[in-house]
């Protein structure tokens, strides 16, 4: 989801570290106190991390040891300087793993606030989403042009194709699995492109054979033109969080997305990061890759490409070739 609530701060582990307890006890202090007062954060002797849930009498119980890296338990704990209840304990046993864990707490506290659910149904949740990223978390944040490019493609999936095909789109996103086009079917291909240039549509390919068409059936290029603007209403997250909710019935769908956003180098860890860039959608066109179509291939060069060179890349500008669009909005593209 896009985060609503800012991950715990690191500020409130520093001053847990400070007063770290001997023996197998814990000490905590409320880690987002300004949201609720359910949620502490604790460290033990060793200086690992607990998120702890207290529970009410009739709130349920949560055993997870599936999660590679964390633990839930519900046990009887005495937190110092709090009398002794029935806690939901979330245990990070990977020290690389933590900034995940405030942005896991972050979620959690916000269902706590928002969602009248249980907090064992508030963990479960947030655990299944994070389960699929947790043995694999990027390192690094991607570039403003990798999340230009992965918002192209996720909008397209959620405005044009998961409206119209459900959950069998997704097997039709192949971009970031390797394949040679974002979207491909058995008898057509879709590239996506998004830009923000002021000069209108112009994008970057990359490759002689990107805009190469399938052997069998068209290939077309989605062009989304969108404008960085402070006040926009739509980020990453926001599109990655309206395509989980289109598919929100569909458990094994809901997997195969995380998965996906997996292999294209997303992870929630950097949701509050990729809020920042905040994007206005100008114009959404869909041309035909077919005659006329400015692009470059291996018959572009007489004689064959150069030796020695290796990879090309090159700009085109699809301002005039109106003619070539066959569709401004989802409905009009027939499948």
């Amino acid at each position: 989801m896009e985060a609503i609530v800012s991950p715990i701060a690191p500020e409130v582990w520093i001053r847990l570290e400070e007063a770290r307890p001997t023996g197998d006890g814990l000490i905590a202090r409320l880690g987002l106190p300004s949201v609720t007062d359910r949620l502490m954060c604790a460290v033990d002797a060793r200086g690992g991390r607990h998120l702890l849930i207290v529970l009410q009498p009739d709130e349920d119980e949560l055993r997870d040891l599936q999660s590679r890296g964390l633990s839930v338990l519900t046990r009887e704990l005495v937190v110092q300087g709090q009398p002794s209840a029935r806690y939901m304990e979330v245990e990070c046993h990977d020290a690389t793993g933590y900034p995940a864990l405030d942005v896991i707490g972050a979620e959690i506290a916000d269902g706590l606030l928002t969602s009248g659910r249980q907090p064992a149904e508030i963990v479960k949740h947030v655990l299944a989403k994070w389960r699929r990223f947790w043995g694999q978390l990027p390192r690094r944040t991607l570039s403003r042009e990798e999340q230009l490019g992965l918002f192209a493609e996720l909008w397209f999936l959620s405005a044009w194709l998961l409206p119209r095909l459900g959950s069998t789109a997704l097997v039709a996103w192949r971009g970031p699995l390797g394949s040679r086009h974002d979207f491909e079917w058995p008898d057509k291909s879709v590239e996506v492109k998004g830009t923000t240039s002021t000069r209108g549509r112009i994008h970057q390919i990359h490759g002689l054979d990107q805009l190469m068409a399938p052997e069998n059936g068209p290939l077309y290029l989605f062009s989304l033109h969108l404008r960085e603007e402070a006040g926009a209403g739509n980020c990453l997250p926001r599109v990655i969080e309206t395509c989980r909710h289109q598919l929100a019935s569909d458990g094994e769908a809901l997997g195969r997305l995380e998965s996906i956003l997996l292999q294209a180098g997303y992870s929630p860890i950097y949701e509050e990061e990729y809020s920042k860039l905040r994007l206005r959608i100008i114009e959404e066109v869909l041309f035909v890759v077919s005659e006329g179509f400015p692009h470059l291939s291996n018959l572009s060069f007489v004689g064959g490409i150069p030796p020695g060179i290796e990879h090309v890349e090159y700009e085109i500008n699809l301002n005039t070739f109106d003619h070539l669009i066959v569709a401004r909005q989802p409905d009009q593209w027939s499948f």
